[in-house]
């Protein structure tokens, strides 16, 4: 296992300075000016060209990466061109918002989707069965935008159970933490968790026609029992991919539901930046959370390796 994760761990080098690339290049295509955009539409060309002398874009593209790069593996990812604040700060500020609102979705989504994909599985054909796949149908179809006005009307403001928007830090109150966090964790929560739940369900419909099944089952043994210990173990490898692939999904689908319920995240971050040409906070922004799906893709590997032994050694 260890020496999984090491080989795991020194595949991630590469790809990172792969993303770095990605990232810086995606910014420089996105159009407009950002010395014209801080500068204004009165400003004088003189003004803008030093402006942009001031901040350094008028050097050749590849020593500007490679500031920025060096910059990066320090832990320095910049300054915002409009605040003057630091991107790494903004970032630690606002990532605890967004890493709080992930997990608790992703949290849910895993217990309630593989909950729900083995109980239709084990009713398969039955009514039971047919109202649950309906359910995660309608789950897949429904936008997450229109869910989170539906509860915050629902829930905030007609019963009054849970606040409307606002985040409080877990470290302050844990019970307001929780109010705060659970309407916005459920509204991105709800597809994903349809989505492991049909990927459950046809995974362990698959496993529960196998012959070893069928010998547990000539054996005398609960049906509960068998799956329980023997059928969710063999049906979870698919289940544990697609989990680890929404993973990403949930943090892009985390900048509509910030922007929903005021949440000061790290994809309201993101998208003040792009309206603003802010580049080094939109750089920073991507860079983190693609380091964090690749952490997370990683502990998908050890999950492998912790479900079935022989991953171990490939």
């Amino acid at each position: 296992m260890i020496r999984m994760v090491a080989r795991r761990l020194l595949a991630l080098v590469p790809l990172v300075f792969i993303v770095t690339l990605l990232v810086w290049g995606l910014v420089l295509v996105i159009p407009g000016d950002p010395a014209l955009a801080i500068a204004g539409d009165s400003a004088t060309p003189e003004q803008v060209e030093a402006i942009r002398a001031d901040l350094g874009l008028d050097d050749p593209v590849p020593v500007r990466y490679g500031r920025w790069l060096a910059d990066a593996v320090q832990g320095d990812l910049g300054t915002s061109l409009y605040t003057s604040y630091s991107v790494t700060d903004a970032l630690a500020d606002r990532l605890p918002v967004t890493l709080s609102l992930v997990f608790v979705a992703f949290l849910l989504a895993v217990v309630v989707g593989t909950t729900i994909g083995a109980l239709a599985a084990t009713r398969k054909g039955r009514p039971t069965d047919r109202i649950l796949t309906v359910t995660t149908s309608v789950g897949l179809a429904v936008p997450n935008f229109w869910l989170g006005l539906l509860l915050v009307t629902f829930f905030a403001l007609k019963l009054e159970w849970f606040p409307s928007g606002g985040y409080v830090p877990f470290t302050e109150d844990p019970v307001g933490w929780l109010r705060s966090i659970a309407l916005p964790a459920v509204t991105l929560a709800t597809a994903v968790a349809a989505e492991l739940a049909r990927q459950m369900r046809a995974s362990m419909s698959d496993v529960l026609e196998r012959d070893f099944v069928r010998t547990h089952r000539a054996k005398g043994l609960r049906s509960s029992t068998i799956v329980r210990r023997y059928a969710l173990k063999n049906a979870s490898m698919p289940v544990i991919t697609v989990a680890g692939l929404q993973v990403a999904r949930l943090f892009g689908l985390a900048t509509v539901v910030e922007i929903i319920f005021n949440l000061n995240g790290v994809g309201a971050l993101a998208v003040d930046a792009v309206f603003d040409r802010d580049i080094p906070v939109i750089q920073g922004c991507v860079l983190v959370i693609t380091v964090i799906v690749l952490l997370v893709n990683l502990l998908v590997d050890v999950s492998y390796g912790l479900v079935n032994p022989k991953v171990r050694t490939q």
